[in-house]
């Protein structure tokens, strides 16, 4: 299952079943779980970890040192969960101690080609990165975030889950849960209520959804009185919970 011409380190740990493709190079410290494809001229450097059922495409680069000048060979890993589908010319950095160590990517994601994820981002489940998005260092991806072609994210942002950026867009700021942004620089238009009715929110779900999005952006409110109007909303609607808790985890403020 491994092709003749693949150079795979004698620390590095492959499981049964795993297909490694024509030149590629597995490094030290790499652990492959059962299930996983990678096709032809993959590089992956360790300590990298990937779990079951992966597929990673030609040319892909994963668990290379961070691009950080403040980075000097400190310890630091790259954590893959599973069933990720990863394209070609995708690159994942190593963390740095600058954070916890660790980039993180979780379940069920489809990251297509050319995306960059830096050191120290936190990639959520399902999600879906469309060609050449990028993640500066430290940012945070929830569960289920869209983001599309060409969209850039600042490091340290975070953007919450079932958002939707729209192809192009420069995140300088916090996206809240269930929020479309557009633009350079983004800004709100609406809720992603197609992306809420593929995953099956019921009707009553997503105009309770609509409401909190008219409190927070339509209603000409300060955000403290946003969010006081939010939290009792939130009494209500478990939606609204997870919005009000972005809103108090934010560091770089909202887009808004």
């Amino acid at each position: 299952m491994i092709h003749k011409s693949a150079c795979i380190d004698p620390d590095a740990r492959i499981a049964e079943g795993v297909r490694i493709g024509a030149f590629c190079v597995i490094g030290p410290g790499v652990e492959i779980a059962a299930g996983t494809v990678i096709g032809p001229h993959v590089v992956i450097d360790g300590p990298t970890r990937i779990g079951r059922d992966n597929r990673i495409h030609s040319f892909a680069a994963l668990g290379g040192e961070p691009q950080d000048k403040k980075y000097r060979g400190e310890p630091s890993r790259l954590e893959i969960g599973d069933r990720n589908t990863i394209r070609e010319f995708v690159t994942f950095n190593r963390g740095t101690d600058d954070d916890n160590g660790v980039t993180r990517i979780g379940n069920d994601n489809w990251i297509m080609a050319y995306v960059h994820i830096a050191h120290d981002c936190l990639v959520g489940n399902n999600t879906v990165f469309a060609n050449a998005s990028s993640l500066a260092g430290h940012s945070v991806i929830d569960d289920w975030v869209i983001l599309g072609g060409f969209t850039l994210v600042h490091q340290f942002c975070q953007v919450g889950a079932h958002a939707f950026t729209a192809m192009g867009s420069v995140i300088n700021r916090d996206v809240p849960p269930f929020i479309t942004v557009a633009g350079a620089y983004a800004q709100p238009h609406g809720i992603n209520a197609e992306g809420l009715r593929r995953r099956e929110f019921s009707s009553e779900r997503i105009l309770t959804i609509k409401r909190a999005y008219r409190t927070l952006y339509k209603a000409g409110l300060p955000l403290a009185e946003a969010r006081a109007e939010l939290a009792q909303q939130a009494e209500h609607s478990t939606d609204v919970r997870l919005l009000l808790d972005f809103i108090d985890r934010s560091q770089r403020s909202l887009v808004r």
